[in-house]
């Protein structure tokens, strides 16, 4: 008999024991459910501790840690499941077919509970802008105290769609520990998704830094931190500031597993390609010089070097020289010791732009606003993009691109940005991708918050924040496309022109090189390149919205229902529910990719969804004659999903279930894993 598919998010808990079951697998076992009478695994802490020895401690020892009113409350509302959905949107999205980007409307704390089994340890990138809690910021409001329903009718604070929101204002007695709870529950959630060598960056300013750290700490290991960098966002001070204009803000950089991650480099830019020069005309090219002193004293490295001019020199006080005798000898034969340009200066040791041992240059914990953008200029691009200022605050694109460099993501990583804001993280992400053909993909979540009553934006049509952040999508993509276009309009134009002999009097280097077959064939290849950048460059994107659950009446957790309760409350499906809603339901159950492509085949008037090529073929029609399993069976599906209700008796479902054992010769085993029923 075909099992249910649970449309429950994962318990916490559980992602807990297999992640335990990974290190310390002799502390899982299983008991007996009282009630129900089935095997569930827990933690043996005995074992536990016999195997931590002297590294547990036990409650209420004095210890290092952070704590505030709610911490465990914000913990556990984490790891508690939920029957929420996401439900498509096709008529906002973009290239629905062919996308593989993400935009989700809704609740980003339910959304990452939905997204764990599909994206457990898939995504290279996460950034972040969350509320800085300036008391006049949005925030959202998880209340860890009472009741969430109870709590919303006390405060009357819900939006049209049910949503919880407040200002956070300084006279609120939990102004803090408020923040501290909506932050950590989320960044508890957004670990897990993280690939080994993903990395997580944070926007904060002075508010909350100094606690985010801490949070930073026991979330993702403070062994793992990587960076506070320091964004310059204001370019000019502020006159009217009552102590210090404050023109700064953070971002906390924290890698998922630190000796897997590798930072990316940053091109080399001609300032710094300036400070290499050859004033010896040495063969290998420019090189700048470097101090050939070290402050750790080594006595075999303290002798004395006599310069070409005759000049005896010896190291400076309490330092010596970084190479041995026989390494400065074997240096000077080289040529790779510096005298100056007179043979009378100090010696230096030569180092060769063309020999340094990484390519670009390390990045910089400052971020300068005149290489990354700063608030004004990213409001400005905005503006002029959108034609309206419908946006306050948006990060600039240049800050983006940096972090996306930072991460050293590969051609088709996955960035996520669950407080999404103006969508300045999937704006980076295509442009990223038409510059160098990668094939990335975002994953963009954001609350619906509507925008204000008698603001430009709502005069304008945007009635929430994601009205606008998808026309930003809408209107980067067209600009970034045509940026392409004119880039091989400019391409084909300045090869066409040399080729056809214009021009050859003001150019005739550009001339010459052109008929070289070396040059010829590099600008076919950048022609080429361009060709290529354009056909793969994905700058669609799937909307999703959160949602109640597709079926009736779940309001509670597994764990407050016994089996046989379960089965009746989940079989019926809300009227109002198409088979796209249910398809991608259970794609989040059953741990699959919201942007795998699918498609749809009618046979004998029922509608058959096949994602991905067979990794799961669904039917949802209230009747399935045997036409349809047939031809389910002929797509070769890894997994099939049937409606339980389209079966007349129990009997109709064990038959259909043996068809598809026997046409696709699965076992018992293979069968009971691959087949579902809603």
């Amino acid at each position: 008999m075909p099992q249910r598919l649970t449309p429950i998010s994962p318990d916490g808990s559980e992602l807990t024991i297999e992640a335990l079951r990974q290190v310390a697998p002799s502390c899982i076992t299983e008991v007996k459910d009282p009630w129900s009478g089935a095997t569930r695994q827990v933690v043996d802490f005995d074992v536990l501790r016999i195997l931590l020895g002297d590294q547990s401690v036990e409650a209420g020892t004095e210890m290092y840690s952070f704590i505030w009113p709610g911490k465990q409350a914000a913990r556990r509302e984490a790891a508690t499941p939920i029957t929420d959905t996401l439900r498509p949107v096709l008529e906002d999205s973009v290239d629905w077919d062919t996308t593989e980007n993400l935009y989700i409307e809704g609740d980003n704390l339910s959304v990452l509970k939905l997204l764990q089994r599909s994206y457990v340890g898939k995504v290279k990138m996460i950034y972040i802008d969350p509320p800085y809690n300036t008391g006049n910021d949005f925030i959202y409001n998880d209340d860890y105290t009472i009741d969430r329903d109870t709590w919303a009718r006390q405060s009357g604070e819900r939006d049209e769609e049910g949503n919880q929101y407040r200002k956070n204002l300084d006279t609120n007695g939990r102004f803090h520990s408020d923040w501290c709870s909506m932050i950590y529950s989320r960044l508890l959630l957004s670990r897990s998704l993280l690939t080994d060598d993903g990395v997580i960056f944070i926007s904060i300013d002075d508010n909350e830094v100094h606690n985010l750290r801490k949070i930073c700490d026991e979330v993702f290991g403070a062994s793992n931190f990587v960076a506070q960098m320091i964004w310059e966002r204001a370019f000019a001070p502020k006159n009217d500031a009552k102590y210090v204009s404050n023109s700064h803000d953070y971002v906390l950089m924290y890698a998922r597993q630190i000796d897997n991650f590798k930072i990316g480099r940053l091109p080399r830019t001609a300032e710094a390609n300036a400070r290499y020069s050859n004033p010896d005309n040495d063969p290998r090219g420019v090189w700048q010089s470097d101090n050939l002193s070290v402050k750790t004293y080594t006595p075999e490295n303290d002798y004395v070097i006599t310069t070409p001019s005759g000049r005896r020199v010896e190291p400076p006080a309490g330092r010596c020289w970084r190479l041995s005798s026989k390494a400065f000898e074997e240096r000077l034969r080289q040529n790779r010791i510096w005298f100056g340009s007179d043979g009378n200066g100090v010696p230096r040791i030569k180092r060769f732009l063309s020999e340094l041992r990484f390519e670009g240059m390390v990045p910089t914990s400052i971020l300068f606003h005149k290489e990354v953008g700063h608030s004004q200029s990213a409001t400005q691009a905005l503006n002029k993009l959108m034609e309206g200022g419908y946006f306050d605050g948006p990060k600039p694109l240049g800050l983006l691109r940096r972090l996306l460099t930072m991460a050293n993501l590969d051609p088709d990583s996955i960035v996520l940005d669950f407080f999404s804001g103006s969508a300045t993280t999937a704006h980076a992400v295509m442009q990223l991708n038409a510059e160098d053909g990668g094939h990335r993909k975002f994953i963009c979540v954001q609350l619906a918050e509507e925008t204000p009553e008698d603001s430009e934006a709502r005069k304008a049509g945007y009635k929430t924040i994601p009205d606008i952040a998808k026309e930003r999508i809408r209107r980067a993509a067209v600009a970034i496309r045509n940026d392409l276009e004119n880039e091989k309009v400019r391409a084909q134009a300045k090869f066409a022109k040399v080729a056809m002999g214009e021009d050859v009097d003001k150019d005739p280097e550009l001339w010459d090189n052109l008929y070289d077959d070396v040059e010829r064939n590099q600008a076919q290849e950048r022609l080429d390149s361009i060709d290529k950048r354009k056909e793969s460059l994905d700058t669609g994107f799937r909307v999703f919205r959160l949602d109640s659950s597709n079926f009736t009446n779940v309001k509670r957790t597994p764990a407050e229902l016994g089996q046989g309760e379960l089965d009746l409350m989940l079989d019926n499906v809300k009227t109002d529910r198409s088979g796209q809603d249910l398809l991608y339901g259970a794609m989040l159950s059953w741990g699959l990719s919201l942007s795998l492509p699918q498609a749809v085949t009618v046979v004998d008037g029922c509608e058959i969804y096949n994602v991905d090529e067979g990794a799961l073929v669904a039917c949802f029609a209230k009747a399935i004659p045997t036409t349809v399993i047939e031809a389910i069976a002929d797509m070769d599906p890894r997994r099939v999903l049937l409606r339980d209700s389209s079966f007349a008796s129990d009997k109709e479902k064990i038959n259909t279930f043996e068809r598809l054992k026997q046409r696709l010769n699965w076992d018992d085993k293979e069968a009971l894993d691959k087949v579902r029923v809603l």
